[in-house]
C-alpha cells in the first residue's frame, strides 16, 4: 500500500539532471510546481516532458491556455485547472472568460471553435462531431493547427492523468474558487 502514496520529491531526492532542472525552475518561477517535481520520480521524465511542453507550436499562448483549461476541466484535474486559471489570467483572460472556457465556450468565435473542438477531442478520444471540426476550419484554423491542438491535448492529458493518479498537493489557488 505504501507504494501507492506519492509524496512530492525534494531536490535532494531526485537525480542530478532533475536537480539542475529544479534549479532552473526555481530561478524562472520561484518554486518547483509539485506536479513537475512528481515527474522527477523518473530520471528522464521531467526533461522529456519540458522539452515537449516548450516545443514550438502554431497555437498562441492564449490559445494554449484555453486548451489546457478545457482539457483539464474535461479530465477532472483540479491541479491543472488551478494552474491554468492562474496562467490564463497571466495571458489576458478575465474571470468571466475563464469560467466560460471551463464551461466549454467563448464569446470569441475563433476561440469558441478551438475550445469546443478541444473538449470534443478529449471527451470522445478523437472521434469528433463533424460540426466542431468544420467550425474549427471555418474560423481560419489549419491542418497544422489541428495537429498542434492534438499535441497540446496530449501534453495536458498526461499531466491530468498524473495528478488524478498521484493526488499530490495543489500548489496554486484552488480552481473551485472560480
Amino acid at each position: 500500500m505504501e507504494n501507492l502514496e506519492f509524496k512530492v520529491p525534494t531536490r535532494e531526492q531526485v537525480g542530478s539532471t532533475n536537480q539542475e532542472i529544479f534549479d532552473g525552475l526555481n530561478k524562472a518561477l520561484g518554486f518547483v510546481p509539485n506536479l513537475y517535481a512528481t515527474i522527477a520520480y523518473s530520471d528522464h521524465g521531467l526533461k522529456r516532458y519540458l522539452d515537449f511542453q516548450n516545443a514550438k507550436t502554431s497555437l498562441s499562448n492564449k490559445e494554449k491556455e484555453a486548451v489546457n483549461l478545457i482539457v483539464s476541466q474535461v479530465n477532472g484535474c483540479i491541479y491543472c485547472q488551478s494552474a491554468h486559471l492562474v496562467l490564463g489570467k497571466m495571458n489576458g483572460f478575465d474571470d468571466a472568460q475563464l469560467l466560460d472556457i471551463r464551461k466549454g465556450k467563448s464569446e470569441n468565435a475563433r476561440l469558441n471553435a478551438l475550445v469546443k473542438l478541444a473538449a470534443d477531442i478529449t471527451e470522445n478520444k478523437g472521434n469528433v462531431n463533424a460540426h466542431n471540426i468544420e467550425d474549427f476550419f471555418a474560423q481560419g484554423y489549419t491542418k497544422e493547427t489541428l495537429v498542434d491542438l492534438i499535441l497540446q491535448i496530449s501534453d495536458k492529458t498526461a499531466m491530468n492523468y498524473l495528478h488524478n493518479l498521484t493526488k499530490v498537493p495543489v500548489d496554486f489557488p484552488i480552481a473551485e474558487s472560480l
